[in-house]
C-alpha cells in the first residue's frame, strides 16, 4: 500500500486548553481525524472498545474475513473473561492492533465523588496511574506488544488526568464520529452514521455487546464505505505515523 504521509489533528471541544479559565474539572472529549488524506484513496480508521462483557464473535470473524484491519482497546478485566477471544486475536494479530483501555475500566477523572455518565472516576491520581499501567501490562503480557495508545472509558478525561496519561507515555485515543453510542444503537442508526463518513474519519464502536445491534450494523455499514473508496487504517500503522500537537 502507498505509504501517505498523515498527521493526526487533535482538537479538545468545549476550548478547555483554549481558555484555561474553563475550570480545570471540565470533562474532555478529544477529536482525533487523520490529516493529509489522498482524496484518490481515503483513509479511516476503525477503532473498536472492549470495555468487559463478552466477545462479539460474529462482528470480528466478520472482519478478519473481509480483512478490515481495527484498532482494538481492550481491558485487563475484558481479556481476563474472554478467553476465547483472545485466542481469536492471537490468530489474526496481522490485522489487529492490540491498545490499552485500561485495567478496570474507570472514567479518567480524578477527585471524590466525579462520575462521568454514573460512572465513578478515580478518588487519586495514583489510583489513575494504576488503571492506566495495569491496563498496559495486562496486553504487554498477553499479546507480548506493549501499547501506545491509550482510550479511558468514556473517552472522557479532566485536565489533571490528560496530562498524567501522557506523562506515562501514551497517545490519548480520539475519535471522530461515535458509531454505535456505546452499542446502545439498532443497526439501522449505525449504518446512518456511517453514511456520514468522511476522509480522515476514526470511528469507534464497541466488540463486547454481541447482543446490540453493532455487529449487524458494521456488517451492513463497513462495507459500503469500501464500495465509496475508503481505505481502512489502523492507528499503528505506517500511513498515521505522525502527531500534529
Amino acid at each position: 500500500m502507498k505509504i501517505f504521509h498523515l498527521f493526526f489533528r487533535i482538537v479538545l471541544l468545549g476550548g478547555t486548553l483554549l481558555n484555561p479559565a474553563a475550570g480545570a474539572d471540565r470533562e474532555i472529549h478529544q477529536r482525533l481525524v487523520l490529516k493529509g488524506n489522498n482524496p484518490h484513496s481515503p483513509t479511516i480508521a476503525l477503532t473498536l472498545d472492549a470495555c468487559s462483557g463478552l466477545f462479539d464473535q460474529k462482528l470480528m470473524q466478520f472482519l478478519a474475513q473481509e480483512r478490515i484491519p481495527a484498532t482494538l482497546f481492550l481491558t485487563k478485566k475484558w481479556i481476563a473473561k474472554n478467553p476465547q477471544g483472545v485466542a481469536f486475536l492471537h490468530k489474526n494479530r496481522d490485522l489487529f492492533a492490540i491498545e490499552n483501555h485500561g485495567s478496570q475500566h474507570i472514567p479518567a477523572v480524578i477527585g471524590a465523588g466525579k462520575k462521568v455518565y454514573g460512572i465513578q472516576g478515580h478518588r487519586e491520581l495514583a489510583d489513575l496511574q494504576r488503571e492506566v499501567e495495569d491496563g498496559a501490562k495486562a496486553i504487554t503480557d498477553t499479546f507480548g506488544t506493549p501499547p501506545r495508545w491509550y482510550r479511558a472509558a468514556t473517552a472522557r478525561y479532566d485536565e489533571k488526568a490528560l496530562a498524567e496519561i501522557e506523562k506515562l507515555g501514551f497517545q490519548i485515543a480520539g475519535f471522530s464520529v461515535n458509531v454505535d453510542a456505546g452499542a446502545t444503537l439498532s443497526a439501522r442508526s449505525i449504518v446512518r452514521r456511517l453514511h456520514s463518513v468522511q476522509a480522515g474519519d476514526v470511528l469507534l464502536a464497541h466488540m463486547n455487546h454481541p447482543a446490540s445491534g453493532t455487529a449487524q450494523g458494521l456488517l451492513e455499514g463497513l462495507p459500503l464505505l469500501r464500495r465509496n473508496g475508503f481505505i481502512f487504517v489502523r492507528l499503528d500503522s505506517e500511513e498515521v505515523r505522525s502527531i500534529l500537537p
